[in-house]
């Protein structure tokens, strides 16, 4: 038996048990899980501030915090969640009733970034709790602290029989796939995201792919662009641009970009005061080569302020680029860090078709006041979500499905999403014996009453001619 499989099989046991189906179990967890978060909120910060230089109050509000919203949620909802919802019948189907009963999916593999590594790897096993599954989590072994410290408190709060934390590198992601899973659940780069959804097409295993992408920011004359400036910059910079949802360039007309540059760069002098290096408030690329990566995007671009790189101090500056060019390989790949590009565009529809014209993004974001361009937005485009006025703000709103379209990801989550996620709905319909209302579907075929039937299922009169 590989390591991998005495990690799985025990979860499978579990399962099949019916441990995990009743409310009173999913319950428990989902109040562990809350507890162990609240309990080790020091814990988290500071493996977080390792990891990735995360201000603690960051931590807090974009981790520690959205996560035990994600829970509240679920735990005011759960028993409703799990009621099997009727459905209507045809009437050629009556006497009967219909239900569809929504039951957990088996064992579910969550492999997490390095990114958001605690409410990345966690937000989807709430989803996978309150669905009455078992689950093994793979955290991002780039965010090595994180990784530790939740190998370290999960197995002392949650079910050891159920949940299990499995730490390594690719090659053990790889192996996991290769089990006999009932759903995996992958966030991270669309790159490795081929890669998982190929592995686990070969044993027919369903994904759900939170990837990434290029999320754009349109931004008109109609707007303040002070405050638009101080959104934009905040969204691009928390986790020093290190967000799936992050903005990653800014379509305007020159005469826009002229006037919201100034406005950008007071916004970073505010957040981060004029040397953002030696700011706690602003955080660190995850590693030197991911830093390299960035210093290499920037060569040859039109900086309008920033700019600097250090990369042993894994440090690169707020940065505008003014004047990006489409083909400039800044433009061709998820920046993913604090470099924000501005693409000169001439009208709010070349915006729409610039956009158009790329893969699907996770996330747009528009700034105008124009409703007719807001409308035209929300028609013309498609991206996982599309945001008036401000960057990112929709992860907090539990409703709101989360997830991509097209390279930018596959199914969505949080809330109640997240539970439809790791759940199957069964189809059940139940139709008495007696009276045997079937008979009109019985051979042999033709005369009035299976026209009737074919009316009843139909509505369209009339019935085959018999031969």
């Amino acid at each position: 038996m590989t390591a991998e499989s005495a990690a799985v099989d025990p979860l499978r046991r579990a399962f099949e048990s019916g441990l995990t189906r009743p409310y009173r179990w999913r319950r428990s967890q989902l109040l562990e899980l809350r507890r162990m978060l609240l309990d080790n909120r020091q814990a988290f910060e500071n493996a977080l501030t390792q990891d990735l230089g995360k201000h603690p109050v960051e931590s807090d509000i974009t981790e520690i915090g959205v996560l035990v919203g994600e829970i509240d949620h679920a735990l005011r909802r759960l028993k409703r969640w799990m009621r099997p919802s009727p459905v209507h019948i045809p009437l050629a189907l009556a006497p009967g009733s219909a239900r569809i009963v929504h039951e957990p999916l088996g064992v579910v593999l969550i492999i997490g970034p390095w990114n958001c590594p605690l409410q990345l790897i966690l937000a989807p096993l709430i989803g996978a709790l309150a669905a009455g599954n078992t689950a093994i989590i793979k955290p991002s072994e780039i965010a090595a602290a994180t990784s530790a410290t939740l190998a370290d408190l999960v197995p002392r709060y949650l079910d050891r029989r159920a949940i299990r934390v499995v730490e390594g590198d690719a090659d053990i992601t790889g192996k996991l796939l290769e089990q006999r899973l009932d759903h995996v659940f992958f966030t991270g780069s669309e790159q490795v995201g081929r890669v998982v959804a190929a592995a686990a097409a070969k044993t027919l295993t369903p994904v759900t792919l939170e990837l990434g992408g290029k999320s754009p920011v349109y931004i008109d004359g109609t707007v303040d662009a002070a405050v638009a400036a101080r959104r934009i910059m905040w969204g691009k910079l928390l986790n020093a641009g290190q967000t799936c949802v992050a903005p990653d360039y800014v379509l305007a007309t020159p005469a826009t970009a002229r006037a919201l540059i100034p406005h950008l760069q007071r916004a970073v002098r505010q957040m981060y005061g004029t040397d953002p290096e030696s700011s706690d408030d602003y955080g660190s690329i995850i590693t030197e080569k991911h830093t390299r990566r960035l210093a290499a995007l920037l060569e040859g671009q039109p900086v309008s302020f920033g700019g600097a790189v250090s990369v042993p101090k894994r440090f690169v500056a707020p940065t505008v680029i003014d004047g990006a060019s489409p083909s400039s390989a800044i433009m061709h790949e998820e920046i993913f860090g604090p470099v924000l590009p501005i693409v000169h565009v001439h009208s709010a529809e070349e915006a729409r078709a610039f956009i158009r014209a790329r893969p699907k993004p996770l996330a747009t974001y528009v700034f105008t006041r124009d409703g007719g361009v807001r409308k035209a937005f929300v028609a013309e485009t498609s991206s996982g979500a599309l945001s008036f006025g401000a960057p990112a703000v929709h992860l907090g709103a539990p409703k709101l499905p989360f997830g991509g379209v097209g390279a930018s990801g596959v199914g969505s989550y949080h809330g109640k999403h997240s539970f439809t996620t790791f759940s199957h709905a069964k189809a059940v319909l139940d139709k008495p014996l007696h009276p045997d209302s079937m008979r009109l579907a019985y051979p042999p075929y033709g005369g009035r009453l299976k026209g009737l039937l074919l009316w009843l299922l139909t509505g369209v009169r009339g019935a085959p001619r018999s031969r």
